[in-house]
């Protein structure tokens, strides 16, 4: 299993060493925890996508410590450069084209023009600092699975194929960051996360445009079938099932809710953000309970709520 190590400074210190040895070091980021291997260096990337099982074909985000090392590999347009401006460091991911030239290993962009980067809150912006070069950091779980919000839950997953966990704590955000493209003036969303697109709209002063489903993929996340635990999921219930345990959210219960083998409230209050922090952390536990299907209740798709319910559809949509 994985050596599990803190957040001091001799801990980080081990993490930024290792991973300029080629290694695997889960991170602690305030979205989820990442995978993260040295995006410059070809086979520890292709290291995070044997670990993770994840298809070659889905590109990875690379993580910067400042906006002046993102532009060493990518070419800012206005907008993404005040995107970044306002909301770098947080849950806020641009993509962006490759500058000719750029030491960024094709696996890491799938073999696109364009790279995704992201500057992340926490210890990890340090390690990459010190090592001044980007990671490459898809979430720390198997692909198509629940993400991990916690060192254990990393640990427990992928524990046998990475050298270092650094134990941050639970990401405080809980859901992978938003990921935003600008294509000809025209901002599109190719990922709802962590940041509310609303947020993002008020600030630029236009919409998002949202993309098909059957759309190319850009981007990390865009994957018709993910994040998915073990159970079947079943969405916007208006009962519960014998057999089901229940993912509610808010106050109200809907019917069957008493019959239900487990039951845990993403939010009581119905505060979105609170839910956003416990999605995937709640998934995991009524995935344990070895019900067959979890049943989940309506959550609201304005501000937060269009991310966790981007992330309960993927979630339930037919494995591959």
């Amino acid at each position: 299993m994985a050596q599990i190590i803190s957040t001091d400074a001799s801990s980080l210190q081990q993490a930024a060493n290792a991973l300029s040895q080629g290694k695997l070091v889960a991170l602690p980021t305030e979205t989820v925890y990442g995978l993260a291997a040295d995006a410059t260096n070809g086979r520890a990337v292709a290291g995070i996508f044997s670990a993770k099982g994840r298809p070659h074909f889905n590109p990875l985000i690379a993580h910067v410590a400042n906006i002046d090392m993102a532009a060493r590999y990518v070419q800012f347009d206005e907008v993404s450069r005040r995107l970044a401006e306002k909301f770098w460091p947080g849950p806020l991911t641009l993509v962006l084209p490759l500058r000719e030239g750029a030491e960024i290993h094709p696996l890491v962009t799938a073999g696109l023009t364009t790279l995704a980067v992201r500057m992340p809150r926490g210890p990890v912006a340090g390690i990459i600092a010190a090592l001044d070069r980007p990671l490459a950091a898809p979430s720390a779980n198997s692909s198509g699975r629940i993400s991990a919000t916690s060192a254990q839950a990393v640990q427990d997953d992928l524990g046998g194929k990475l050298d270092l966990i650094v134990d941050g704590g639970a990401c405080v955000v809980g859901l992978e960051s938003t990921i935003v493209k600008i294509d000809n003036g025209q901002a599109l969303l190719l990922r709802p996360g962590g940041l509310a697109a609303e947020e993002i709209e008020a600030f630029i002063g236009q919409p998002l445009h949202r993309l098909d489903q059957r759309a190319a993929i850009q981007a990390p996340g865009m994957m018709a079938s993910h994040y998915a635990p073990d159970a079947a999921m079943r969405l916007n219930v208006s009962e519960v099932h014998e057999g089901e345990a229940l993912l509610a959210f808010g106050g109200q219960r809907v019917a069957g809710a008493d019959k239900a083998v487990a039951v845990l409230n993403l939010s009581p209050s119905g505060d979105l953000q609170e839910a956003a922090v416990h999605l995937f952390d709640y998934m995991k536990r009524l995935d344990a309970v070895g019900a067959t299907t979890i049943a989940v209740e309506s959550v609201p798709h304005q501000g937060l709520g269009e991310a966790i319910n981007d992330r309960l559809a993927r979630a339930a949509a037919p494995r591959e």
